[in-house]
């Protein structure tokens, strides 16, 4: 909680002048019933109105010195508390934005939205709180049984038994609260995963017919919100009863022989009044606290859930001591011994990968679902660390290469065509930030996805729905190809980006390709675009099975010939005898 809460390092200056204020109201709120004591016993009972002005008028005026100071304390706190969650939430993204995959892996996505959606509000409430009245009530608390004493000590034992026993009370709610509300983040969680899922896959939802299985799922996650904010509030609502049976026992005892001193002549009148009025004081304090305590517990574990983030360490930095400069590679890649598995398992996906491509080449990847051939794409701009062997581009080990700078010279285009909110122009601009306007029609043109551009209502301006969802699969596809274009990488990888385009268009495409000086690894399960290769992996079960050219492979693979047979129809000894 201690890297949660020094985000308010920065704003020391107004947190002071908030408590400052805040203890302004405090002891003019201490002071009134003390007043009220001297205005009953030495104005009302000796009928001197004199007293009675001279005291008046100075509750009066302090009033509205406690009201101006209210005011302004309510400005600092609001400052405080809304910069301090700004703060939060830029530092949970930009630690999230550094996160590797493998990290990425502890936190789910529906919990990260709601680290820094609902945890950090809940943090930001508290804080509010604090500075405006979280601190004023136990000191309001401690201060009224202090003055209740200096009035007359006798009436003010009374309330010292009652409130240590209401304090240890509430320290056990607020510790049984916190656990309890960490389940309650979590339950959200939960729903906030349905929820993505849902409307993430609305299309397929409505394809399938699933609405009802949908909604019975939403209502399950629900239900156990519901059921677990139930047994916190529960405990939380137990407080209120016990706050006030002790507090009125308390006043009911001071008033019983506050009246039977005021009789005997102990006591004076105004003293009871006083001594009742701090207690009345000290049971609204202390019915705030109890909706204190139930802010705190939820802040504490939302504290506790963002410092989860926060605190975790990335597995994947640049080694100390390399050179952090700019290096141009030339995009030879080479595999040694590799091995990886992912984080938390066991079962290896890729095993003793080894193999050479030169700069320039064109690699095509094949092999049947899960054979790894995304995950080898991973690994070569090192969104994974390998577990076994060594990655060399330009002979030199990947882990003695900036990340940065490697990354920056390799165009990804990933399985799932994502496009982002925004203009054509704004996506196509966000594989470089300085792209200029020729750069991105070239690299449109070289996409093969220029002229649908142009048939669009605003062209390159033309807005696009959320996921690019007014763009077909082939479109979307040539987009993100696009988007890699005008990098100009030195290395380029199409993790099965051209399955959703038809032969001709994807003949463009390759052909185009081939002006850019760039190493371009291709995952496909077409004959007909591998044949387009200068090499071929098959991978199986994450091994390395064949590796050589279209016409290698089809004379001396053969699983690669039952491919071939399968796609084109054509007996494999037909196709050799015929070149």
């Amino acid at each position: 909680m201690g890297k949660v809460f020094s985000f308010l390092k920065p704003y020391k200056l107004a947190v002071g002048i908030a408590l400052i204020l805040m203890l302004t109201e405090l002891v003019v709120e201490l002071l009134q019933p003390l007043l009220m004591a001297k205005i009953i016993d030495d104005g009302i009972l000796q009928e001197d109105l004199d007293v009675v002005m001279k005291w008046g008028g100075v509750m009066v005026g302090l009033s509205f010195v406690a009201f101006l100071a209210g005011v302004i304390n309510s400005f600092f706190a609001a400052h405080v508390s809304q910069s301090f969650g700004y703060d939060i939430r830029k530092g949970l993204f930009g630690k999230i934005q550094s996160f590797s995959f493998a990290n990425f892996s502890l936190f789910p996505t529906s919990s990260l939205i709601t680290r820094m959606t609902n945890d950090v509000t809940q943090i930001q409430n508290t804080v509010f709180m604090s500075l405006r009245i979280m601190l004023r009530a136990p000191l309001l608390i401690i201060g009224g049984v202090v003055m209740a004493l200096i009035v007359n000590f006798q009436l003010a034992l009374f309330l010292v038994i009652g409130v240590p026993v209401l304090f240890v009370f509430l320290v056990f709610v607020m510790k049984k609260g916190g656990a309890m509300f960490k389940a309650v983040q979590e339950k959200l969680d939960g729903v906030n995963n349905v929820m993505r899922e849902n409307l993430g896959g609305i299309r397929l939802i409505k394809a399938f017919l699933r609405k009802n299985h949908e909604i019975k799922r939403f209502d399950n996650a629900s239900e156990e919100l519901k059921d677990q904010t139930i047994f916190a509030l529960r405990l939380m609502e137990i407080t209120m009863p016990v706050l006030l049976l002790i507090m009125n026992l308390s006043i009911l005892a001071v008033l019983w022989f506050g009246s039977a001193g005021v009789n005997t002549g102990s006591v004076q009148v105004g003293e009871v009044v006083a001594i009742v009025n701090y207690a009345t004081r000290i049971t609204g304090a202390l019915t705030i606290i109890s909706f204190i305590i139930m802010a705190f517990a939820r802040a504490k574990a939302s504290a506790h859930r963002i410092a989860d983030v926060l605190d975790e360490e990335i597995d994947l930095v640049d080694k100390e001591g390399i050179d952090l400069k700019e290096t141009s590679l030339n995009g030879e890649v080479h595999f040694d011994s590799v091995s990886f598995h992912y984080p938390n398992t066991e079962t290896p996906v890729l095993q003793n990968i080894n193999f050479r491509v030169e700069a320039g080449a064109t690699v095509a990847i094949m092999g049947a679902t899960g054979s790894g051939k995304s995950s080898l794409f991973q690994l070569i701009p090192r969104l994974y660390d390998v577990n076994d062997g060594t990655i060399f581009i330009d002979q030199k080990d990947i882990t003695d290469l900036p990340v940065k700078a490697l990354r920056r010279q390799i165009g990804y285009v990933p399985q799932e065509a994502l496009l982002f909110s925004g203009s054509v122009k704004d996506n196509l601009g966000w594989g470089k930030e300085d792209a200029t306007l020729e750069e991105i029609i070239q690299a449109s043109k070289d996409a093969q996805i220029h002229d649908t551009i142009n048939r669009l209502p605003n062209k390159y301006d033309t807005v696009l729905g959320q996921k690019g969802v007014n763009l077909s699969g082939g479109q979307k596809q040539r987009l993100s190809i696009a988007r890699a274009l005008i990098r100009k990488p030195r290395i380029l990888m199409l993790d099965d980006s051209t399955s959703a385009l038809d032969l001709t268009t994807e003949a463009k495409l390759l052909k185009a390709l081939k002006t850019y000086q760039c190493t371009t690894f291709i995952i496909t399960q077409k004959v007909s675009t591998a044949m387009e290769a200068d090499k071929i992996m098959l991978l199986e079960d994450g091994e390395m099975l064949e590796e050589g050219s279209h016409e290698y492979l089809l004379e001396n693979s053969t699983l690669y010939q039952k491919i071939y047979q399968s796609q084109f129809g054509v007996e494999v000894a037909e196709h050799v005898e015929a070149k």
